[in-house]
């Protein structure tokens, strides 16, 4: 995808120095992203409003399907979501991120801190060089409600009687936002109008809904070289997902009773302790049944739409964000 090779050779751009030993930390910042799944949604929502708005109008032929303001507000939810990543390291102690050393590991937690915020800072810099303040406005919003997810969900840690509303309240600020705003963005750039634009936010939120779902599953029946960390970590951390609220209210009170105090154990007696339990239960089979209701609901929302291969990669998008196995 050549828009998102121009999203990359921003993101480098953007993250230099004029001194020098700050060079290899801003460029080691730029492995840890990841997928580009941000950017990635951000320029198909785009590319499919374009697509559809040139079905209608062939008068829209002429206008670029990615324009430059597109790159740059890719390349800002990128910069947002890694400096969310370099932080989310330092809370988890985390040594590796997909194979690749974090940089509280390389370095040390006041790096880590001061690269996230220094992250935050040239996102919402680059941000406000659009025209318009509305994205950057966005992207502020949607900052705000990840870090509220992400203090709801520090907070809670250990909280045994969180309720399955209450965790998808969580997990739709803390990972759902950014790409529902990606898609916003996206849609909106390209001219969306209000009711166009709002159902590519809604495909992109109940994405990120299932993308953090299934998450949740690998963390416990992953593959630690696939998923790339040490499966079992939001359990050591008292991270009350969806398959253990599953496994709290199970309806025989002996399982449930056993999984309570398996969860009072010890962070790291607790895994042996679950993991059978969970077995007996029927978490792995509902997690995955609610990821995929969220990833139906995702296509629907974008189903009205004219078709198009951006339309079509993010349907496939949606299917991997529950499919994957990292």
């Amino acid at each position: 995808m050549e828009s998102l090779a121009a999203v990359d050779a921003r993101l480098h751009r953007e993250l230099q120095s004029r001194y020098e030993a700050l060079v290899p930390v801003l460029r080691h910042g730029t492995q840890l992203g990841g997928k580009r799944l941000r950017p990635a949604l951000l320029l198909l929502s785009g590319a499919a409003m374009h697509a559809d708005r040139t079905s209608k109008n062939p008068l829209t032929t002429e206008e670029l399907a990615t324009t430059e303001d597109h790159i740059v507000m890719a390349t800002v939810v990128e910069m947002v979501h890694t400096a969310t990543l370099i932080h989310d390291d330092v809370l988890d102690k985390a040594a590796t991120r997909r194979h690749v050393p974090t940089i509280n590991a390389r370095w040390n937690d006041d790096t880590s801190i001061l690269l996230g915020d220094y992250l935050f800072a040239q996102s919402f810099y680059l941000a406000a060089t659009l025209p318009s303040t509305l994205a950057c406005r966005l992207v502020g919003q949607a900052a705000q409600k990840v870090c509220e997810g992400e203090l709801r969900q520090v907070l809670g840690r250990d909280w045994l009687d969180i309720d399955e509303e209450t965790y998808l309240d969580i997990i739709r600020g803390k990972t759902a936002e950014l790409t529902r705003v990606s898609c916003q963005i996206g849609a909106d750039l390209s001219g969306g109008d209000e009711s166009q634009v709002e159902a590519f936010a809604r495909f992109g939120n109940d994405l990120g809904i299932a993308f953090q779902i299934a998450d949740d599953f690998l963390d416990l029946w992953g593959d630690d070289d696939d998923v790339g960390k040490t499966l079992g970590t939001d359990l050591q951390q008292g991270k009350i997902t969806l398959p253990l609220i599953r496994l709290l209210r199970h309806e025989d009170t002996t399982v449930a009773t056993a999984a309570l105090d398996a969860l009072r154990l010890s962070p790291e007696d607790r895994l042996a302790r679950v993991m059978p339990l969970l077995r007996k239960s029927d978490a792995a089979e509902y997690t995955r049944k609610v990821a995929e209701s969220y990833r139906r609901s995702a296509i629907e929302a974008i189903s009205g739409f004219a078709p198009s291969s951006a339309l079509e990669s993010l349907k496939t998008i949606a299917d991997f964000a529950v499919d994957r196995r990292f």
